[in-house]
This record gives structure tokens, C-alpha cells and sequence, in this order.
């Protein structure tokens, strides 16, 4: 097995009716701009009544019909914002946690040992979280999952991963591997997926590929390193 390989992200995904949330962090081909992705997907009526809502350069979940919310404990949040050089994106409000302990002078990994995985037995869901930081015209990153130590949330293991921005790769983490009943955690680092120039050769294709009957919002941002211009698409399936 090639560990350096780099997958089509579609190809991952395909086929797979329940990946759960993801995220996605890397540099386009010709290493001009950042790539920030996060996507949600639903099995029950309380998770798939959501849509994502842009608000002052942050995305949040919302509920599509709020009479029907049932529980908005875990599936509304601030899912990306920015601390001034940095930008945070989770499937959790561990992003507010991560944004506050930056404005305390903390860093990313100490904000999340403060956190663990989600409390919705018996499935455990991890917490993902990303963070890039743009710096001279350039930008590092770093992944994290908080996940069950075992099937009975004994412990939380936490996982970080710190990468270096190379041209024409990215990494993909998602809460599960697949459906099922509990749902099987995601095992394993971040998958290595290629970052094409355009944004909407990535962003289409990902929308695609994600099951038809559980996908519910995906987000991409394409950020241009030399000015920090923001390119974005939001896709809602419930408008």
C-alpha cells in the first residue's frame, strides 16, 4: 500500500451511505489557495432538519423548520469562524471552545483536551475538528478527533494531527466508517485527498458522491493566499 497515494475524495465516499460529518484541509494544485470543506449528513428527522446559514464570514448549522427541533443541544453550532490569522471548523461547539482559548492565548490541541466525544450513547460520536493558520502567505494546519476509548465511553482517546500545506494534497476525517447500528467510529488517520485548482471541481463532484438520502449541507471555501480573498459554495439539500 502507497501511503503517500492521494485519493479523488468522490471515490472515498461513494457507495458509502453514512460517513457521518467531515472535514476537509489543503492547498490547491498550483498552491495558490487554502481549501476548507465540512459537510453533515442525517439519519434521524431531528439531525436532517438543518440547513447551513453564512453569517459575518461564519457558518452555522440552523434548524430548517424550527417547530420540529427536538433536541438542538448537538446539531446547532457555530461550525467555522476565524480568530484573526486562523480558521476553525468542527462539527461541534468545540469550535467556540477552540476560538475562546485563542483569545486566552491557548492553542488548538489544549482547547480540545478540555472537550470529548459527543454523548449520544450508544454511538459516541467523535468530535472533528480542523484549524488552519495563514501566515506569510502560506498556511499550516491541524486535525483532531475526540473519540470513545471503548463501547462504553469509558475514556475519551484524543488524537492531533499537524500538517504542512503541500500543493495538491489534503486530508479528510469523518465521524464514522459506515451505517450501522452502533455506528462504527472512524479509525485511523486523516485520508490524503487531491485539491484541484477550482473550486467547483471539488466542490460537485464531493456533493455527488455524498448519499442521496442522508446528505444534508456542504460548505466549501477556497481561500486565495496572496490577498485572503474567500471564494465559498453552500449547499443546502432542504433549499
Amino acid at each position: 500500500m502507497d501511503i503517500y497515494n492521494v485519493n479523488s475524495i468522490d471515490e472515498l465516499i461513494r457507495g458509502n451511505s453514512y460517513v457521518g460529518r467531515g472535514i476537509v484541509i489543503g492547498k490547491t494544485q498550483d498552491g495558490r489557495k487554502a481549501c476548507t470543506a465540512y459537510f453533515i449528513m442525517g439519519r434521524s428527522a431531528n439531525s436532517r432538519n438543518r440547513v447551513f446559514a453564512e453569517r459575518d464570514g461564519a457558518l452555522f448549522t440552523e434548524p430548517f423548520d424550527a417547530s420540529k427541533v427536538e433536541d438542538p443541544s448537538l446539531i446547532i453550532y457555530a461550525a467555522m469562524r476565524k480568530y484573526k490569522s486562523k480558521l476553525i471548523v468542527t462539527n461541534g461547539d468545540q469550535t467556540d471552545t477552540v476560538y475562546n482559548a485563542l483569545a486566552l492565548g491557548g492553542s488548538f490541541a489544549g482547547a480540545l483536551k478540555t472537550r470529548e466525544f459527543e454523548p449520544d450513547a450508544p454511538n459516541f460520536t467523535p468530535r472533528i475538528s480542523g484549524m488552519l493558520d495563514f501566515a506569510d502567505g502560506d498556511f499550516s494546519y491541524e486535525m483532531s478527533i475526540l473519540k470513545s476509548a471503548d463501547s462504553a465511553g469509558t475514556a475519551c482517546n484524543r488524537y492531533t494531527y499537524s500538517y504542512a500545506a503541500l500543493a495538491g494534497v489534503g486530508h479528510f476525517i469523518h465521524t464514522y466508517v459506515c451505517d450501522g447500528n452502533p455506528i462504527p467510529t472512524f479509525q485511523g488517520e486523516p485520508e490524503r485527498v487531491a485539491i484541484p485548482n477550482d473550486i467547483d471541481e471539488f466542490t460537485d463532484p464531493l456533493w455527488n458522491a455524498l448519499d442521496e438520502n442522508n446528505k444534508i449541507s456542504l460548505y466549501v471555501r477556497y481561500t486565495d493566499l496572496e490577498t485572503l480573498a474567500e471564494d465559498n459554495r453552500l449547499i443546502n439539500k432542504n433549499r
